[in-house]
């Protein structure tokens, strides 16, 4: 069973330094940014295909991920949510992507830290509503 499993474990080192071998041969230009590694590499490669033509702006390949904002608007109600459709796989590789480079990259961190704006709107809590609520209901 050991021998076994050290063979295994020598056939996936092997299998993953060819993998990078071609992920670097593919896309050079992939390994200067800074929070990819060769996995997510390889998942934006296998979800661009082979033809990235068709991906003619960052929202398209955001679509093509599941990333992108869809309309959930409702009467006077502006909103959206993320899309649920896409290639889920691309969507966890940019999120570790974004983990990543909000932990670790100096030039992403103070945004990722900030305080939210001092307009930004707060959610009463429950509490706070029912007390209202009784008060108004014991004043009559």
């Amino acid at each position: 069973m050991a021998r076994r499993y050290n063979a295994l474990t020598a056939e996936i080192a092997d299998s993953d330094s060819q993998l990078a071998a071609l992920v670097k041969q593919a896309r050079p230009d992939l390994l200067a940014i800074h929070g990819v590694g060769i996995e997510n590499r390889r998942q934006l490669l296998a979800t661009c295909g082979d033809n990235p033509d068709r991906l003619h702006s960052e929202a398209a390949f955001a679509s093509l991920c599941g990333v992108s904002p869809v309309p959930a608007s409702s009467g006077k109600t502006r909103r959206h949510r993320l899309n649920r459709g896409g290639d889920r796989q691309a969507n966890r590789a940019l999120y570790m992507v974004a983990i990543t480079r909000m932990g670790h990259n100096a030039d992403t961190a103070p945004t990722c830290n900030a305080a939210p704006p001092k307009d930004y709107p707060r959610k009463r809590s429950s509490a706070g509503i029912n007390a209202t609520s009784h008060a108004r209901s014991t004043r009559s």
